[in-house]
């Protein structure tokens, strides 16, 4: 049998594989005998296949190398032919080699090939360089099943899609990818990929144009892209930055907006973005307006329960208004107020209604509308059931349910009910749930609340520095505290929980120099069966120089000493007119004060007492306490103390400091007001105004020396030991610092002043708001000022600062803020004291604030 070795090298097919791949192929075409001589190309034989082997694998499999080649044993070639070419073009086109030769054994008729292949090498890991650490760590889960595949040009080509997909979405669409290869030690046949990033700076919108726009002025439709703005030189907060997913929801926006106005056919026919240098962008769009409709004849189909006039009246569109389907669909189901057609019947019962709109001539531009109405049974309320309050006994969350077994369904009520939840502090607002589940056979609905509790428990554990010393804080405060499991042990979890009382310990010190207590419990329905707010508190404070004054040997007249202790009864009710909104709130508090050698009151030697009655009349509608989008919070408080110098006898003219005020008298008048309101997406908008005066019965007596107002920094009480004033925030000026301007700023910023006035408008928007934490940020500007008289009060005469902010919520701390605030205005320098001065910048911090924004 004559033997012929052929070596079979196609350059034909190499090449073909070498202009799909990228990279050249070794080898070139060439056919001879086992003696050497070359066989003649013009006339190919015909063989049978005798087999075929593979050789130079390691982790591929050989068998399915050879299928992929359809070199089968059996088959009639011809050589050289189409078949040897396409059984190396198959084989370079799967991308795993490195080099792939075809040789053959020729014996009689019959031909036996062996494919030589190099693998090529498979991934170890990928190493990334020009991210940051955060963004090597999510890139790396995407490519996570990446690892051990085969090294090409499709692998690198996926991986740079995946990488410029994250980059784009986060605002820099012009990144680059480069690879580079190093070998792995550690495996055979295997490499690290080192990934080159560069993400270049974020990308910019420089213009915005529009084409086919006649109604529509250009300003106007660059309005609609809320999220897509042009960069500009001159407006800091619109930086221009492109982001792919949200130009994606800007032109869904913008068409939106178009419709909302009339021009329901209106539409983008095309839009490109135009690559510029300096990590520039263009965008253009072509629009189509298409003409401008009006709403026609509305009809009603199948109303029984309102009369077609009071459905009119609630849908508030009339024929010849400009056609809107959103503003139709929110007449009819969507209207944040309830003052829609939906909530009208739902508020009634009727749970299955539903109301179709549908367009029944189109005629011109006018369009009628006929409103078909399935008014459905109207449901009473079955049963009301409660999940997920592991924590919280059942009793507290369902007294705060307004929907009750046999009334009728209501969504407002329902709604209601939801905002009270959220009030308790307890849950997760984000996670509450309310199913009704309709019942037809009986007409009958079951609601189902779902609940997740969420840490309410509080600490405050801090440290700080005040009158030349280190103070430590330590305050704990329970939310959800149980007192009648007190002496019951088995529901200390670590302490007996789930009746919605309040418990809370405070205490301050630096030492022996000072040192303040505080306690408070609060019972939100006292006796269990109606809406009684209980409350008592008590503190206890002391600050003195008794340390410094033994160690310099101080004489009795440089030592001082002030001590105050005070309790005090709260009582509340929860009213029902006008709205049950309102809470009525009765306080009866005693304090006393100990002076000696204490600088900074009317009088600095003695003892006082203040023994006052306090009413408060408060309305609170916001809808969530940690982050409120609507409501109001409105509250007048008067606080009153006997009039002692009507019929004590005593001769204030000529009496001594002890017997002044020895028992202190005043009448005290505050208003105080928020308001907050969803502007766009999650933007809100909250304003506030606040009112203080402290009066007197008696012009002899002159002002109290103490419960007067202190204007000015973080509004946080600490060593500065002013638990005798008032203590208003006013961001932008340093703590205390708003003073009378003509009046001596020492006496005003320890004693304070009997009247101010304070005023606030802030724009919040959130990063996060779930269970774990809440984080927003925030941009204000205030205004505010103290008086020491009526004659000299000015409402309009203020100081005033902007700045910007922000707030976390951590359940077990409360809410902490950091603001930079800028005081335009001038204040008495606390060093130089006589000396005024611009305010300037002042950063603020504080802890354990109320979440509502506090008064």
């Amino acid at each position: 049998m004559k033997r012929f070795f052929i070596i079979i090298l196609f350059t034909c097919a190499a090449g073909a594989a070498s202009a799909q791949l990228g990279r050249p192929q070794p080898g070139g075409m060439q056919l001879r005998s086992q003696s050497g001589t070359e066989l003649n190309y013009l006339n190919p034989a015909e063989y049978v296949i005798g087999g075929t082997t593979v050789s130079g694998v390691k982790f591929l499999d050989a068998e399915i190398l050879i299928q992929i080649s359809k070199l089968v044993k059996g088959d009639r070639i011809t050589v050289p032919g189409d078949a040897t070419a396409n059984a190396l073009k198959f084989l370079w086109a799967q991308g795993l080699f490195d080099d792939v030769q075809l040789k053959g054994n020729v014996r009689g008729d019959s031909i036996f090939f062996n494919i030589e292949v190099v693998e090529r090498p498979r991934l170890t890991r990928m190493e990334f360089t020009g991210m940051k650490k955060g963004q090597v760590t999510d890139i790396k889960e995407k490519l996570a099943d990446k690892t051990g595949k085969i090294v090409n040009e499709s692998l690198m080509s996926m991986t740079t899609a995946v990488i410029k997909k994250y980059f784009n979405e986060k605002g820099f669409l012009f990144t680059e990818v480069k690879y580079r290869q190093k070998k792995d030690t550690t495996e055979a046949n295997n490499v690290v990929l080192i990934v080159d990033v560069d993400t270049k700076t974020k990308t910019k919108v420089e213009n915005i144009t529009f084409e086919g726009n006649k109604d529509f002025k250009e300003k106007q439709l660059k309005k609609f892209l809320k999220k897509t703005k042009e960069r500009s030189s001159i407006n800091i907060f619109r930086s221009g930055k492109f982001l792919l997913d949200k130009y994606e929801e800007d032109k869904l926006a913008l068409v939106a907006k178009m419709h909302d106005r009339g021009y329901r056919d209106a539409e983008i026919l095309s839009d490109t973005v135009i690559k510029k240098p300096n990590e520039r962008v263009d965008i253009h769009m072509k629009l189509y307006e298409g003409p401008k409709y009006y709403f026609g004849n509305l009809t009603w189909a199948g109303n029984a329960i309102y009369k077609t006039e009071a459905l009119n009246d609630m849908l508030a569109i009339k024929p010849g208004d400009v056609f809107s389907e959103e503003k139709l669909q929110k007449r009819l189901n969507g209207n944040p107020n309830g003052e829609d057609i939906s909530s009208l019947y739902l508020n009634n019962g009727y749970l299955t209604f539903n109301v179709d709109p549908v367009q029944t001539r189109v005629y011109g531009d006018t369009i009628d509308v006929e409103l078909r109405i399935y008014e459905g049974p109207q449901y009473t309320i079955n049963k009301v059931s409660l999940k997920g309050n592991d924590i919280t006994n059942d009793k507290v969350v369902m007294r705060e349910i307004r929907t009750k077994p046999g009334q009728k369904f209501s969504k407002e009520l329902v709604v209601r009910t939801t905002r009270e939840i959220a009030q308790l502090g307890n849950f997760d607002e984000q996670k509450t749930d309310v199913r009704p589940i309709p019942n037809p056979a009986d007409g009958t609905v079951d609601i189902e609340y779902t609940v997740a509790e969420k840490p309410s428990d509080q600490i405050e554990l801090s440290g700080g520095f005040g009158g030349g010393r280190i103070i430590g804080t330590l305050g704990l405060t329970f939310n959800n505290f149980s007192a009648r499991n007190l002496f019951n042990l088995k529901e200390w979890k670590p302490l007996p929980k789930g009746d919605g009382q309040k418990l809370s310990i405070r205490g301050q010190t630096n030492g022996k120099s000072y040192q303040s207590y505080s306690f408070s419990f609060s019972e939100p329905w006292l006796g269990g069966k109606k809406p009684i707010y209980f409350g008592i508190s008590a503190f206890t404070s002391l600050s003195s120089n008794d340390d410094i004054a033994r160690y310099y040997g101080y004489r009795d007249d440089q030592r001082y000493r002030i001590r105050l202790n005070g309790v005090t009864f709260s009582l509340g009710k929860r009213l029902k007119w006008p709205d049950d909104y309102f809470n009525l709130n009765h306080s009866v508090n005693l304090q006393q004060y100990k002076l000696t050698n204490y600088p900074g009151f009317l009088f600095s030697s003695g003892t006082s007492y203040n023994f006052n009655l306090t009413e408060e009349l408060s309305r609170n509608s916001v809808d969530a306490p940690i982050y409120p989008t609507s409501g109001s919070h409105i509250r007048l408080t008067v606080q009153l103390t006997p009039p002692y110098s009507l019929f004590n006898n005593t001769n204030y003219q000529t009496a001594t400091d002890k017997e002044k005020y020895r028992f202190t008298e005043y009448h005290k008048w505050k208003f105080e007001a928020q308001w907050y309101q969803r502007i766009v997406g999650k933007l809100v908008v909250k304003t506030q105004g606040q009112f203080g005066f402290l009066g007197q019965y008696n012009q002899s007596t002159g002002q109290s020396a103490f419960e007067r107002f202190k204007l000015g920094g973080d509004g946080m009480q600490g060593f500065d030991f002013l638990q005798g004033s008032e203590i208003i925030a006013m961001r932008g000026y340093e703590n205390n610092n708003v003073t009378p301007i003509g009046y001596d700023p020492q006496i005003a910023r320890y004693s304070g002043s009997p009247i101010f006035s304070k005023y606030i408008f802030e724009m919040r928007y959130p990063l996060m708001n779930s269970q774990q934490a809440t984080v927003f940020i925030l941009g204000f500007a205030e205004a505010g000022n103290t008086w020491n008289s009526f004659k000299d009060y000015n409402p309009f005469n203020v100081r005033r600062s902007a700045g910007v902010g922000a707030r976390i919520f951590l359940p077990i701390f409360g809410l902490l803020g950091i603001d930079y605030g800028y005081g335009f205005d001038k204040v008495y320098d606390p060093q130089t004291s006589n000396r005024l001065r611009k305010s300037g910048g002042q950063f603020h911090f504080s802890i354990a604030q109320q979440l509502s924004g506090g008064f």
